[in-house]
């Protein structure tokens, strides 16, 4: 007797808690690539304008008239934001007339409350795609060790020992295991991909504020 072993048998024939493994797998997969076309926006889009403000703020220009462009476009990203948040203290210690050190210190604090948002919105939903990554496979193995199981209850039920009896308990259970594996590589692969570009940008912005620190020091000893 032969049996169909097609995929989409195997998934209709499979039992209700394999079904809901590989429901679970095929949400967890689609919520995962989602992520994954958005970050690879979000992520490319904060380094692509990182470059060009890079480019805009060592050229040499004024750096009110650079703060006042930015401000002007209303909606700030990466350093950008870093520097509006640095600027706009500075113009207000100047106001103040407080001690240097007292500005130096005010202007870095609010830059690294800028940095810290910056770092979270591009640091946010790969904690999931980890979770996707680490957890797929485990939940796979949960539905081959089910699809398994019935696949001896089968054997042990039939009145005749053959491949037939087990065949369909242990092809679902390795498609289970297939889409646990589907799940879990590009959530993997994404997640330490974006995570060693969000690892440069933090770099990049750190030096940022240390360098536009030791501007304003330069600057403050000339007019001393």
């Amino acid at each position: 007797m032969s049996v169909d072993l097609s995929i989409l048998e195997l998934v209709a024939g499979a039992s209700l808690v394999v079904k809901a493994v590989m429901l679970i797998l095929l949400l967890a997969s689609l919520a995962s690539w989602t992520i994954i076309v958005i970050k690879w926006r979000e992520i490319g889009r904060a380094k692509e304008r990182t470059e060009v403000f890079e480019e805009k703020f060592w050229s040499g220009g004024d750096l009110e008239a650079l703060y006042k462009e930015v401000k002007a476009r209303g909606e700030t990203q990466g350093l950008e934001s870093i520097f509006v948040a640095g600027f706009r203290e500075y113009l207000r210690q100047l106001k103040s007339r407080s001690a240097f050190i007292g500005q130096i210190d005010m202007i870095s604090r609010s830059m690294r409350v800028a940095m810290s948002r910056e770092v979270d919105n591009l640091e946010s939903s790969l904690a999931f795609l980890a979770t996707v990554g680490s957890t797929s496979p485990y939940i796979g193995l949960f539905g081959t060790v089910w699809g398994i199981m019935n696949s001896f209850r089968a054997l042990g039920d039939a009145q005749l020992n053959t491949l037939s009896a087990v065949a369909p308990g242990i092809a679902e259970a390795l498609v289970a295991t297939a889409i646990g594996l589907f799940a879990a590589i590009p959530a993997v692969i994404a997640y330490n991909r974006y995570s060693d570009d969000v690892e440069r940008l933090i770099t990049r912005y750190d030096n940022f504020v240390e360098e536009f620190i030791t501007l304003l020091q330069r600057h403050s000893a000339k007019n001393a």
